[in-house]
């Protein structure tokens, strides 16, 4: 291990330090969509877009997420986890205040995507630390405990934004606390993130190119099976945060700050999941409950697009099944990456990267496919998300050998 991590090395296991800080680093992206999302409807009208375009920030968004991550996690293996984390950081602050201060749409979608390639950086480099200080099982249990510094994100950013809106705030704001926020947390990363990567991780990356990372990590079959099943579980928030909006608000014609109560509740589903997981990883391993959350999550969207077909139900045939996806994906990313990360150990920031990518990447395409086909109903949102879970399921099922020991 690396002598510089000393200071981290001193806290326990699950320490609210250490977990309120990574978890912070890991919201810092979700955090700069989910806070604007009530506000899509003044974006366009103020920066005189088409209707329903405001979704597409969302889904550029993604894009640089997932880009972004592919060089922050083999990076972070070469040059530690600090560097790259405070540079991307530094990004991040300054893509909210060009998003603050965008005089066009198209401004506002560039300093989108530098926000992204800055905040991705928390994602891939927040999950790699954790790996470095946690076995699997244990990472299993501190990545659900992060879900619940996270969870707060979908709870209270919409809710917040739309109180602003409703206050007669301007969307602007939302893009300035923003930027605060990425200042204070830049600031506790500079004085309290020590280097955490180990020797061995270090040497291991020192002999191979960035490729062949990447490739030693995918011929592993198991490695990959976990990272689909996680990323393309996971790829069906993006399409609910990017689609969820319209399909609300523009068809069910519920209020902003309404909406936010909405993903509130969804937000508390999935914390309430990912606490339930630590407990159950005392008696299951983490790919025997992934395995489980997969196959319930697809029944969920087969039920939802069924709903949204025969119009059974009516709002609360959309709403009640969204409620238990996002329940069930709490179980998802934290058995996931634990298990993907017990693979190979010394390319933990490639895996990282892979895994967080494939999210996005994935996210992005299903996103921007349910805005391109939407038809004024909530079918192309509802029949995306069954398709991505329906391969996450295929992937674990063909790819994971669930008799041999993650």
């Amino acid at each position: 291990m690396s002598a510089r991590r000393s200071w981290l090395s001193t806290l326990r296991p699950g320490s609210v330090g250490l977990i309120g800080l990574l978890g912070t680093l890991t919201a810092l992206g979700p955090l700069a969509t989910d806070m604007y999302l009530p506000g899509l409807g003044a974006i366009e009208k103020d920066l005189h877009t088409a209707a329903g375009q405001g979704s597409l920030t969302v889904a550029i968004f993604f894009l640089g997420m997932a880009t972004g991550q592919l060089v922050y996690g083999p990076l972070s293996d070469r040059k530690g986890r600090r560097t790259p984390l405070l540079v991307g950081i530094a990004l991040y602050i300054f893509g909210c205040l060009g998003s603050a201060f965008a005089p066009s749409f198209a401004a506002l979608m560039l300093a989108r995507i530098v926000t992204a390639i800055g905040g991705c950086s928390g994602v891939v480099i927040g999950r790699a630390i954790v790996r470095d200080h946690y076995d699997m099982e244990d990472s299993a249990r501190v990545f659900s405990r992060l879900m619940l510094v996270m969870g707060v994100s979908p709870i209270l950013a919409p809710l917040f934004g739309g109180v602003l809106l409703s206050n007669g705030f301007s969307w602007r704001i939302i893009f300035l606390l923003l930027a605060g926020l990425g200042t204070l947390t830049l600031i506790a990363v500079g004085i309290l993130l020590a280097e955490s990567r180990s020797n061995d991780a270090a040497q291991a990356a020192a002999r191979e190119k960035v490729a062949m990372s990447f490739h030693s990590v995918l011929r592993d079959q198991d490695a990959l099976g976990y990272i689909v099943t996680g990323a393309f579980n996971q790829s069906a928030i993006s399409v609910y945060v990017a689609v969820s909006p319209i399909v609300l608000i523009g068809i069910y014609g519920i209020r902003p700050q309404d909406f936010g109560w909405i993903f509130g509740i969804n937000g508390i589903g999935y914390i309430a999941a990912s606490q339930l997981n630590i407990r159950l990883l005392r008696t299951h391993r983490p790919h025997v409950l992934l395995g489980w959350a997969s196959r319930t999550i697809l029944s969920v969207a087969l039920i939802m697009l069924l709903c949204v077909i025969t119009g059974l139900g009516g709002l609360w045939g959309i709403l009640v099944p969204l409620f238990a996806m996002m329940t069930m994906l709490g179980f998802n990313m934290p058995n996931a990456l634990a298990c993907a990360f017990a693979r190979d150990t010394n390319r933990v920031g490639a895996i990282s990267a892979l895994m967080g990518a494939g999210q996005f990447g994935v996210g992005t395409l299903g996103a921007t496919l349910a805005s391109l086909v939407y038809d004024n109903s909530a079918r192309p949102m509802a029949a995306t998300i069954l398709g991505l879970v329906l391969t996450a399921n295929l992937a674990y099922s063909s790819l994971v050998n669930r008799h041999r020991l993650a």
